[in-house]
């Protein structure tokens, strides 16, 4: 009998407690794979599709939905059971885990991929879940997951050498995360969010590597914001155009 002993492979691949590893390869039925090293073994993922290469349930309960609606159903009459809810939380970790991996290979796209995918999950259960505990499970998560996707979209326009639109992308993440503290009737824990103060670092290191001329460009969104009524969004251009003005 063969046997089941994994310690060649892990030897194979020792663990370093001071980083994530993680690494991808074709897999024996031809689709990619990625594995992360942990202490005690191996998590090994489908690179696309669930991580665990099973049906994905937001895909399932999104086609039931649009099929609910397009047969004369209310969406507001759609719901989600607790068990539902329950199953659809384990999927949202297995695409953090792999959002997290994709991060540390610098696969930026993919990253914002697997978060856009966590968030409508996330509105999903919000909107239809028939418990209100279900409702609100995974909203504490939710600042966790915009500033990881706008990490992310910041990385991936600095690689393309866009400073400008990283810029935009994180005022766009901190306006979002502000604006669901806000509706989470958690204004004031703003000043203390780790995620809003890592964006707001990313931000600051990016602005002096934008040219003098984008503050006219600045100056035009200020004023769109104002007009929008956005004032979390017009208060975080004002600092900008005060950076860039030295």
């Amino acid at each position: 009998m063969d046997s089941f002993d994994l310690t060649p492979i892990l030897a194979a691949w020792p663990h370093d407690p001071g980083r994530l590893s993680v690494r991808r390869f074709p897999g024996l039925d031809g689709r990619e794979k990625l594995q992360i090293r942990l202490e005690l073994g191996i998590i090994q993922m489908d690179a696309q599709g669930r991580p665990d290469g099973a049906p994905s349930l937001l895909d399932l309960h999104e086609a039931q939905l649009d099929r609910y609606v397009r047969t004369g159903g209310q969406p507001t009459a759609f719901v989600l059971s607790p068990d539902e809810c329950r199953a659809l939380r384990d999927e949202a970790a297995q695409y953090h885990h792999r959002a997290t991996a994709y991060f540390s290979l610098s696969d930026f796209p993919a990253v914002v991929r697997d978060c856009r995918r966590s968030l409508a999950l996330f509105d999903l259960c919000r909107m239809h879940a028939s418990e209100e505990a279900d409702q609100t499970a995974l909203e504490r998560f939710r600042p966790q997951v915009i500033m990881m996707r706008t990490r992310a979209e910041a990385e991936a326009a600095m690689q393309a050498g866009v400073p400008r639109d990283a810029l935009a992308a994180l005022d766009a993440g901190i306006s979002e995360i502000q604006r669901h503290l806000h509706e989470a009737g958690e204004p004031g824990s703003a000043e203390h969010s780790n995620e809003l103060a890592l964006l707001s670092s990313m931000r600051e290191v990016l602005m002096p590597r934008l040219p003098a001329s984008q503050r006219s460009e600045l100056e035009a969104r200020l004023r769109a914001a104002i007009a929008a009524e956005n004032y979390e969004l017009a208060a975080i251009l004002r600092d900008e155009i005060r950076q860039l003005r030295g």
